[in-house]
């Protein structure tokens, strides 16, 4: 069956960076899109990124800062997360059609 995996979440001051991973099964990783969505407390979900082939789209808000990408021999789609802010503090989730991850918590604070 389809299943998603995140990991790599932390807590990582102004500034710094992650790289959160995908890890995906039951599916052609390199056939079908892949969205990176991101929660808030208190606010809803909200696309970030996605990659559908080579073809990768990023809302406004991490534009220059973010990077999705993805390794089809390891079946795992990744966001490199750059420069972050307080406010990409959010629990992260991984999206394949109907499928979602059971999330990565990201937590931006000095």
């Amino acid at each position: 069956q389809v299943q998603l995996v995140e990991s790599g979440g932390g807590l990582v001051r102004p500034g710094g960076s992650l790289r959160l991973s995908c890890a995906a099964s039951g599916f052609t990783l390199d056939k079908y899109t892949i969205g990176w969505f991101r929660q808030a407390p208190g606010k809803q979900r909200e696309p970030v990124a996605s990659i559908s082939g080579s073809t990768t789209t990023y809302t406004d808000s991490v534009k220059g800062r973010f990077a999705v990408s993805r390794d089809k021999s390891k079946k795992t789609v990744y966001l490199e997360m750059n420069n972050l802010k307080p406010e990409d503090t959010a629990t992260y989730y991984c999206r394949y059609n109907q499928y979602w991850g059971q999330g990565t918590q990201v937590t931006v604070s000095s």
